[in-house]
C-alpha cells in the first residue's frame, strides 16, 4: 500500500533511539512492511497518541528511504503530555496511528545557507543539511542548546560535516551570539528551527531583509497573536451554509458546531492541517505559518485561531 499521505494508518515502532540525554528517535514503518509516503526536508507527521490528543513531529530521516518515518521527541517536563506518551508509550514493537507527511517548511533551492537550530528544532534541520550538502550547496549550521548532552544529533553532524557546523552549548559559551553569526543577507537563505525566544530574536535580526529571505518554523504559537474577539459571520461556500462566530470561539469550533467537518490537528496554528481557502472578506491571521506575503495575500487562513477583519468571511468549506 502506497498514497501520497497517511490518514492514519497504523503504524508500527520499529527502532527506537538515545539521541541526547532527553531525546529518543523513533523509526515507524508499517506492521508488514512495504513503502510510507515520500516526503522532503522539512516535513512532519501527526501521531494520534490518545482520544483528542494528537502531536506533530518534524520528519529527521532520510527521504530516500521509503521504509520508514524517523522522528525524534525531546521529553518536556511542562509541556502537555505528549512528549511523556511518545517516551513511555512508543517502545519497540508498540503501534501509533499517523497522518501526513505535511510540509510547512520547505526547503527553498538556493546557493548559499544559514540553518539555526535550538534544542529538539534540530530536527527538520537535519535533513535539510543532508539535502543542501547533496546539492552542493554553501551553507552552515549554528546548532544551540542547553549542553551538549541535550542536544540531538549534534555529535554525529559534526562527524559528518566538520567545520560546517558550529555548536554552541549554553553552559560552555553562553547564549548565541546571533549579530556575529547572522550578520547581513549575504549568508543566504536562514532556516531557523528552536524555542520561541529564538525563533523570535532571529526574525528581530532580520527584519527589513529582502522576503524570502527568512523561514522558521514554531514550537507554539508566536506571543501577542491576539486581537479584536467581536463576532462575524462566515458563509461555507461549498456547504451553503452561514455560521456565526462568537468572540472567545474559533472558526474551526463554530464549523463543527454546525455540523460540518473541517480536518484539524494542533489546534493552536502550528501546523497548517486546518489550512482553508478565503473566497472573500479579510482574515486576521494569528497562526505561525503562514509568512507575510502570504497573509498580504490573503486567500488561505488557519481556521482553527486565525479571526476575521470583515464582520463576514467566505470560506471554500
Amino acid at each position: 500500500m502506497t498514497g501520497d499521505e497517511l490518514t492514519g494508518a497504523e503504524l508500527v515502532v520499529a527502532g527506537r533511539d538515545q539521541v541526547a540525554a532527553e531525546a529518543v528517535a523513533i523509526s515507524l514503518c508499517r506492521p508488514g512492511g512495504g513503502d510510507l509516503p515520500e516526503w522532503t526536508p522539512g516535513a512532519h507527521v501527526d501521531l494520534e497518541l490518545g482520544p483528542g490528543l494528537v502531536r506533530q513531529y518534524s520528519l529527521c530521516g532520510d527521504p530516500a528511504d521509503r521504509s520508514a518515518l524517523r522522528i525524534a521527541v525531546q521529553r518536556e517536563p511542562g509541556g502537555r503530555g505528549g512528549s511523556r506518551l511518545v517516551h513511555e508509550r512508543l517502545t519497540v514493537g508498540a503501534t501509533v496511528r499517523v497522518r501526513g507527511p505535511r510540509n510547512n517548511f520547505r526547503l527553498v533551492a538556493a546557493r548559499r545557507y544559514l540553518f539555526v537550530a535550538g534544542g529538539i528544532g534540530i530536527t527538520p534541520i537535519v535533513p535539510m543539511v543532508a539535502a543542501a550538502d547533496a546539492e552542493g550547496a554553501d551553507w552552515r549550521l549554528v546548532y544551540g542548546g542547553r549542553s551538549r548532552a541535550t542536544m540531538a544529533f549534534a555529535a554525529t553532524l559534526r562527524k559528518r560535516y566538520g567545520d560546517r557546523v558550529s555548536l554552541h552549548p549554553q553552559d560552555e559559551t553562553g547564549l548565541l551570539d546571533l549579530a556575529g553569526l547572522l550578520g547581513g543577507p549575504g549568508v543566504g537563505l536562514v532556516y531557523c528551527c528552536g524555542p520561541e525566544p529564538l525563533v523570535k530574536a532571529v526574525e528581530e535580526h532580520c527584519r527589513g531583509w529582502p522576503p524570502g529571505c527568512l523561514h522558521v518554523e514554531r514550537f507554539t504559537p508566536p506571543a501577542g497573536t491576539g486581537g479584536q474577539e467581536a463576532a462575524f459571520e462566515v458563509e461555507l461556500a461549498l456547504s451553503g451554509r452561514t455560521v456565526t462566530v462568537p468572540p472567545g470561539t474559533s472558526i474551526l469550533e463554530a464549523v463543527e458546531q454546525a455540523g460540518v467537518q473541517v480536518l484539524s490537528s494542533c489546534r493552536e496554528g502550528t501546523c497548517g492541517t486546518c489550512e482553508t481557502p478565503v473566497l472573500a472578506g479579510v482574515p486576521e491571521h494569528r497562526d505561525a505559518l503562514l509568512t507575510e506575503q502570504e497573509r498580504a495575500a490573503g486567500d488561505a487562513m488557519m481556521i482553527c485561531v486565525s479571526r476575521a477583519r470583515t464582520p463576514r468571511l467566505v470560506l471554500k468549506l
